[in-house]
Formats: structure tokens, sequence, C-alpha cells
């Protein structure tokens, strides 16, 4: 699938290209809607340090890309991309260079959250980087049960968190397994970082978890250009125009790369809506 050209134009509604070049194309557009980015270059389970250190390259590229060309954006990376499964030491090393690099410009690497896993490396080397640069941040995902605790942590430490619902398959012992508790969750975590986080980001396509940041924002008086609401490519432009619209701050995750499959597929799972327009789309002349 990810060599054929004729799958290619399925991607195209989640994936902004299979280069850098496609991607800051994609990404300029985004920003001419007034919103800014978050680039992704896409590729799990990597086999050897050599595969983490073009990832390494392909993302300190991307930084200066961002900084040279005045793109309102960062960057998203998963430390498994960057060696974490064959080699911590070789990771941190990988990772550290793309945050000093970003620091260097005065820029953001958000380290995203994997499986439970990882969950406690991943913290403590954003908060070793983010103690020697101030240039990275974290995502805590809502279904899991120690997420309040660690937001609190974070928010002690003024890292910046984006908050999500979470995607993978967990057991109870860990995560919580009813939609409704996860959304309730979410709220409550939600408001813990409005009320004392760090520019967070509300990651969500959900109306109602939208609905909900908003209207607590307005009970607490907590200006728009506290928070950021955070999105998809391709995954409810209405949506994201309609809050730019309304003064909100948006910031669109971009991913590029060959390595979309995957990621592709677990789009179109998310959402059946997303299956109906990629088959209207293909079958269009």
């Amino acid at each position: 699938m990810e060599t054929s050209r004729l799958a290619r134009p399925l991607s195209a509604r989640f994936i902004a290209g299979m280069t850098l070049a496609e991607a800051l194309t994609a990404v300029r557009s985004v920003n001419n809607q007034g919103m800014t980015v978050s680039l992704d270059h896409l590729g799990e389970d990597i086999t050897s340090l050599a595969e983490a250190e073009r990832f390494r390259e392909i993302y300190i590229q991307a930084l200066r890309e961002i900084d040279a060309t005045k793109i309102e954006g960062n960057v998203s990376l998963k430390l498994t991309q960057f060696g974490l499964d064959l080699s911590e030491e070789a990771c941190v090393s990988n990772v550290r260079q793309v945050v000093c690099e970003a620091a260097k410009h005065r820029s953001f690497v958000r380290i995203d959250m994997e499986s439970t896993a990882y969950t406690g490396r991943t913290l403590k080397i954003v908060y070793d980087l983010h103690a020697e640069t101030g240039s990275c941040g974290a995502v805590i995902q809502a279904y899991l049960v120690r997420s309040e605790a660690d937001i609190e942590e974070l928010n002690r430490r003024r890292i910046r968190v984006r908050l999500c619902k979470g995607a993978y398959l967990e057991p109870a012992s860990v995560a919580i397994q009813e939609k409704a508790e996860v959304d309730a969750n979410f709220v409550k975590l939600m408001k813990i970082l409005l009320e004392r986080g760090n520019y967070p980001g509300i990651a969500t396509h959900d109306e109602k978890m939208v609905q909900a940041t908003i209207d607590f924002a307005r009970e607490q008086n907590i200006g728009a250009e506290r928070f950021e609401f955070q999105m998809l490519y391709g995954i409810r432009r209405d949506l994201q125009k309609t809050l730019r619209a309304e003064g909100y701050n948006v910031r669109v995750y971009v991913p590029f790369g060959e390595a979309w499959y995957p990621y592709f597929m677990r789009r179109l799972a998310e959402r059946p809506a997303n299956v109906i327009f990629i088959a209207r789309n293909f079958f269009r002349g």
C-alpha cells in the first residue's frame, strides 16, 4: 500500500506528503488559514539505530526549514522512533540533539506518548530535557489512571502538556474502560490544565469536549491566549475553521512520510465518516 501510486491519493486527506518539502507546502496552507502546526514524521518499529539517526536528521532539517521559512509551527516525535527499544542512551542522545536544535531557533518539540510500557520512561526523558533546554513538552492520555498525578507534576515543572483521550488498548488495571468515564476524566484534567498549566493543548475532535473547554474558560475568565485546541490534519476542518474564526488558537498536527499506512488505517477506524469521505472521492471521476 505504501509504495503504490494508486493508494497514495487515498492517504492525501490525512497525510501532508511523502517528503518534508511536500509537508512544508501543506503547512503553509494551514498557516494561511490562521492556524499553527506541529509536524510529525511518520515511522514506527524501527530495527536499527541507523534508522533512528535518519529520523533525527529529518527532524533537525524540519526545524531549520521552519525557522528559515518563518512557518508558524513546531515538531512532534515518538521516542521509539528515536531508538528507545534499542538503546535508551542512544535514544536520549538523538532526541537531545533535536530539542537543542529547537531551542536554538526558539522552537519546541512535543514528545508524543505511546503505550503504558513507555509512559514512565517518556516522562523521565521529558523532565530531564526540559530542565536542560525548556524546549520540549509531553502528551498525557486522559484514559490512564495515573494521568492526574502526572499532570500535577508536569504543571509543577511548568512543562507544556497536550491532553488527548488515548488510543492504545490498555487493561483496566491502568486505563479507564468506559467512554463516558474517559470523557469525564478528560474534562477534569482539562480544567486542571487551564487553571494551572503552561499553555496546554486540548487535543480533541469531540465537540462536547471542545464546548466543555470553552464553557470552563469563560466561567473562569481564562483568556483564549492561555491555551490552544489541537486537531489532526484533514479531520474536522469545519470545526478547526469555526474555532479559529471565534478567536481560539488552533494547532494542526501534520503527519508526513512514506510510512503512512498504519496512521491512515487508525484514522479510518476512529471515525466512520472518514471512510465515507474517502470512498466518495476515490470513485469521483
